[in-house]
């Protein structure tokens, strides 16, 4: 895998709406603003994409907008990282802007730059992972950034530490508390904490025994689902075929795959019929070892252990669970396509390789 290099001050770092439009929306204003400052207060410059403020309706007409920022923080030498403004839900309509765009393919091979983002901004680490270029499932700007309260969530300025230099994180840290999801964005909110809650379940262990290794691979169940199946949109398994971006099942073997369930909590029931699809694919017979997130909101947290346990039926796969990283909060790092270490006996994530150049 291409590495990137981190971060130092005074680097540019692009904001893309790849996905939702919401950053542009007047009501957000607030939070853009806020997002900008947090950055500038981590010695970087933050760079607006041509495209990011056009608002939601504007940016899901126009997927070629939103993949033209993408390329053109790709082509802009003097930008070292990129930051996605949110998720969303229709992010493989990019791909054939991307894909069939040969000098974009070429930069990223030739010019990595770090890239971070969750939710349904794996479909575009699915396609950085296909190019070679390592990506990083973990904090995007409205989320974790733009965060309304006093200061950013303790964890999250550790974790967003982690992309500098002389930084890098050595695995998956655990947090004290956890924090419940807002009901309120609006500016009115502004300078209000999050619920806390202390985190008394920590790193669980599921099932398996010893240390299994592989490479980092997964994402959002939901958006790896929609893959297959497609529920939400006609297109997008064609176009995820097309492209060869879901990898394929001898690429799965001896990986890591991490999962999480996105802000929709889904039900037991809808978490097996999920599983299921990956299972029938021939994903959890592949695969060395398992990561699950922990539930938003810790929403059927307790339910989801047996429903997982029940459809990979295979006793002996290493299954750690209740991760910070997803839609919870708050959310760590996974570099995709870097060696990790899961061991069940300390209940750890730890890299085994370095995820920068």
């Amino acid at each position: 895998m291409i590495k990137p290099k981190a971060l130092v001050k005074e680097d540019r770092v692009a904001i893309v709406s790849l996905s939702s439009g919401l950053l542009g929306e007047p009501y957000a204003k607030h939070q853009l603003e806020l997002g900008v400052k947090r950055l500038i207060d981590f010695g970087l410059e933050p760079v607006i994409m041509p495209n990011a403020l056009k608002g939601i309706d504007e940016l899901q007409k126009h997927p070629e907008w939103r993949a033209e920022d993408l390329k053109s923080a790709f082509r802009d030498s003097s930008i070292k990282g990129i930051i996605c403004a949110i998720g969303g839900d229709d992010t493989f309509r990019l791909l054939p802007y991307l894909m069939e765009d040969k000098d974009f393919k070429q930069s990223v091979q030739s010019n990595p730059k770090l890239f971070t983002g969750f939710s349904d901004t794996t479909i575009n680490h699915l396609m950085f992972h296909r190019l070679g270029m390592v990506s990083f499932y973990g904090p995007n700007f409205l989320n974790d950034l733009a965060e309304l309260g006093e200061d950013l969530l303790p964890y999250t300025k550790r974790i967003f530490s982690g992309y500098f230099e002389r930084n890098e994180l050595k695995g998956v840290p655990e947090s004290e508390h956890w924090y419940e999801e807002r009901s309120d964005f609006s500016e009115k909110a502004l300078g209000s904490e999050r619920i806390k809650h202390k985190e008394t379940r920590g790193i669980e262990v599921l099932q398996g025994k010893g240390k299994v290794s592989g490479k980092l691979l997964g994402g959002c169940l939901e958006s790896l689902v929609d893959c297959l199946v497609g529920d939400r949109y006609a297109n997008e398994v064609e176009t995820i075929k097309e492209y060869n971006i879901f990898p394929t099942l001898d690429e799965w073997k001896g990986k890591v795959l991490f999962l999480e369930t996105s802000e929709e909590r889904p039900s037991p029931e809808r978490l097996r019929d999920l599983l299921t699809v990956l299972k029938d694919y021939g994903l959890f017979a592949a695969v060395s070892g398992i990561l699950m997130g922990k539930p938003q909101d810790e929403v059927y947290i307790e339910e989801y252990k047996q429903v997982i346990v029940e459809v990979i039926g295979n006793t002996e796969m290493p299954i750690l669970y209740n991760l910070p990283f997803g839609h919870a909060y708050p959310r760590c790092i996974l570099p995709y396509g870097i060696e990790a270490i899961v061991d069940t006996q300390v209940e750890t994530v730890t890299f085994n390789e370095s995820y920068f150049l």
